[in-house]
């Protein structure tokens, strides 16, 4: 298993950022497998009261591996806080986690740094703070704006709840607000569909981001699939939903930069996940948080009671990791840059990987834009079998 020293030891210039995993929502929504909890009794350190002191004695574990291995802790270029739901701590507590990294790593300071929120745990007096503290983006989990469909996903808040907390986060000066979206959910009409994406161009966000639904084995919308008591996702329903959320987007000036996200231009991207698709590098805190750097990868305890405990001794709660090597390095890199749209650099593939290409574009499922591969629209529908054509040996 890799050590985050050595890692730390390794690092090139690429870009650097922090993901903070905060566990807590209200309720589970019946979709969603995330590492995440409803209740305060987890113990010492995992309740919401301790977590900030936790996660920056974690950040602090972090940046002394790094100076253990001779490395200066690199300057953090992005932040970002999810989950869960960052904002069911209070504001303050999400500023002291902030404080922590800036003392430990340093936050560069033109720094992307960005919270996660449901709209009904946004207050005026919460934004104020977070944006004091130096938070700059938001990304809202708008989800839909239809309430069957709402009530289908389990989600707590209601439509309007939407347009009331983009406008809080305007006036306390956010610069950048996403809407997180969600298609394909069973009863969800494309007209359904249709009325959501117009209630969040309405808005007028400079970012969205629109994920078809997954039914995760172990959900409560799995089971209720199995049980009949809602339909199964329609593929095809689902396709068209991508296809028209495509067009209403580009027409209302957002222009797509990676298969599920859209943004106005080039500075309203979301550049901490552009680190990811790049396969920069990033130090994961929280429980079950992934880390990236100079070719290793780990992952931290998942349950926050044992991770708050490793902690407390002094430990970084890493479970487990991996080194990696050329050929996943290279299969990683065709699965993620293919999804975007500067296109994947013929120069990752293999030289006998020329006819796979030529197989790509005479499909209608790519085109080249001088040395890069980039997908059409119907290569976006069908990025999985692109990935999986690239990476065949």
């Amino acid at each position: 298993m890799p050590a985050p020293a050595e890692a730390f030891a390794g690092r090139d210039r690429r870009e650097f950022g922090a993901y903070v995993h905060v566990p807590f929502c209200a309720t589970r929504c019946g979709y969603c497998d995330f590492n995440t909890y409803t209740s305060d009794e987890l113990g010492d350190g995992a309740t919401r009261s301790g977590y900030a002191d936790s996660l920056r004695a974690e950040a602090a574990l972090a940046a002394a591996a790094a100076e253990t291995a001779g490395a200066r802790p690199p300057t953090l270029d992005t932040v970002f806080f999810g989950g869960g739901t960052p904002t069911e701590l209070r504001a303050g507590e999400l500023v002291r986690m902030l404080d922590g990294l800036d003392e430990t790593f340093g936050i560069a300071a033109d720094a992307e740094i960005t919270s996660e929120a449901n709209p009904d745990s946004l207050t005026p007096e919460g934004l104020d703070e977070m944006r004091a503290g130096g938070f700059n983006r938001l990304s809202v989990g708008m989800q839909s704006a239809v309430p069957h469909v709402l009530a289908t996903l389990d989600r707590t808040h209601r439509p309007e709840g939407v347009p009331q907390a983009v406008s809080r986060a305007r006036a306390a000066g956010f610069e950048h607000i996403s809407l997180d979206l969600i298609y394909g959910t069973p009863g969800e009409s494309l007209a359904d569909w249709r009325a959501s994406l117009e209630a969040a161009l309405e808005l007028e966000p400079d970012h969205i981001s629109a994920y078809a639904l997954i039914v995760e084995d172990g959900t409560a919308l799995a089971r209720n699939i199995a049980r009949g008591r809602v339909p199964e996702p329609d593929d095809d329903l689902t396709a068209e939903k991508y296809e028209l959320a495509d067009h209403m987007l580009m027409q209302a000036g957002l222009c797509w930069y990676e298969l599920s996200n859209w943004a106005r231009g080039p500075e309203e991207r979301c550049r901490h996940n552009e680190l990811y698709w790049r396969s920069d590098d990033w130090i994961g805190l929280g429980p079950g948080a992934h880390s990236h750097i100079a070719r290793s990868r780990w992952w931290n305890t998942k349950h926050p009671r044992p991770w708050a405990q490793q902690i407390t001794g002094g430990y970084l709660p890493v479970a487990g990791g991996e080194k990696l090597d050329d050929a996943t390095v290279n299969t990683e890199r065709i699965l993620l840059e293919s999804r975007m749209v500067d296109g994947l650099a013929l120069t990752i593939l293999e030289p006998d990987a020329r006819g796979r290409v030529d197989e790509l574009i005479d499909d209608g499922l790519a085109v080249l834009r001088g040395e890069h591969l980039v997908l059409t629209l119907r290569g976006r529908l069908l990025a999985d079998v692109v990935a999986r054509t690239l990476t065949t040996v």
